[in-house]
């Protein structure tokens, strides 16, 4: 009899396993590529998919962090990328490293913008943001997404200020500078979005007139969640920008095991028990089904060699939108991975969100 069972146990325990992957507060830094040596402006990693992937993209170690270009060449074993700085720091030979899609600028300082950190009194306490200032009075509120912090709106930021949007980019429960949630775990958008609620809450007590909501991967499951539940403040919200957005979070479950080459058995519990253990109803969760109650114009950005969060998703939803009484308008980025749509191709990126907010939410 125990036999029998052995099997149906594996698939629990590994279920388990990937549920709390999931749900586990992302710390520290994975550092998954080798440096082979720095030469003549140039930085040599191992090759492999990550490391020979398009575009412009942070390189962080253990002692620093640099910005790598395009691929220059591959041979030997290696990948040869430029550095934009080859006068700054490099990373010595034999190095752990890993291709950050974010800027490697600690804060909006190291890019030449004025900045305070600011709290956001939410519902589990205070917390921090930054606020970049500018004369309009349409605020841009950046929500990041899971595993990452308020530097992932890095990139976009000279775009918004030169725009005259200031900028809240927030943060949120269990981030490393902000409370935790009572069991310690992520709720993927579930309870997250009290805390954009009482970051729109800010923006509009500070001055602004109206709001642009900005988010990145689960960001967007955030604002999702927040555009349906927290009505009429949700009104404020002029426009919307996605990047990589997660729409659904069954269809990115499913994509990620397939990335992982899991049984799809095991990816169908996971579900399961991380919808049992936190208590989300994933129904809620998909957008292309379960639209939002308030739907401003919506510009969505997406890679279609995205691994983690499917395009499929945001591909439907511009088809949809019609039908939905929904404005979206859907940019593909031919070879972007997640969220890095603007390290592929950063003058397109910011031409696209430039002449979407001065369409529909000027300053």
């Amino acid at each position: 009899m125990l036999l029998y069972l052995l099997p149906f146990a594996l698939v629990a325990g590994l279920g388990w396993y990937f549920s709390d992957v999931l749900l586990r507060p992302v710390r520290g830094s994975y550092l998954p590529e080798t440096v082979r040596a720095t030469t003549r402006g140039e930085v040599w990693l191992d090759r492999g998919r990550w490391a020979e992937l398009p575009g412009t993209w942070g390189l962080r170690w253990a002692g620093g962090s640099t910005l790598v270009g395009p691929v220059i060449g591959t041979g030997a074993g290696v990948v040869r990328r430029g550095l934009v700085d080859p006068v700054g720091p490099v990373p010595p030979p034999g190095a752990r490293a890993a291709l950050d899609a974010g800027l490697v600028a600690a804060d909006p300082a190291e890019l030449g913008l004025p900045f305070e950190t600011v709290a956001v009194p939410a519902p589990l306490g205070e917390c921090p943001a930054w606020l970049v200032p500018a004369d309009g009075r349409t605020w841009v509120v950046a929500v990041h997404g899971r595993g990452a912090d308020r530097r992932e709106c890095l990139r976009v930021l000279p775009t918004l200020h030169r725009l005259g949007h200031p900028v809240l980019a927030v943060s949120y429960r269990n981030d490393a500078d902000a409370p935790p949630s009572p069991d310690g775990r992520y709720h993927l958008g579930d309870t997250e979005w009290t805390d954009l609620a009482a970051a729109v809450g800010y923006a509009r007590a500070h001055g602004a007139g109206a709001v642009v909501l900005y988010g990145w991967s689960m960001g967007a499951a955030i604002i999702g969640a927040y555009l349906d539940r927290a009505v009429p403040e949700a009104a404020s919200v002029r426009a919307v920008v996605w990047d990589s957005p997660l729409l659904d979070w069954r269809a990115t479950l499913r994509q990620q095991g397939r990335v992982r080459r899991l049984p799809g058995a095991l990816t169908w519990t996971a579900t399961r028990l991380t919808a049992r253990r936190i208590g989300i109803d994933f129904d809620r969760f998909d957008l292309l089904t379960r639209p939002p109650a308030v739907r401003p114009p919506t510009l969505v950005l997406h890679g279609d060699a995205d691994t983690a969060v499917p395009a499929g998703p945001s591909r439907r939803l511009a088809g949809l939108a019609g039908a939905l009484g929904w404005t979206v308008e859907y940019r593909e980025f031919p070879g972007a991975e997640h969220t890095a749509a603007w390290n592929t191709d950063a003058r397109r990126y910011e031409a696209e969100v430039a002449r979407f907010l001065a369409e529909h939410a000027p300053r």
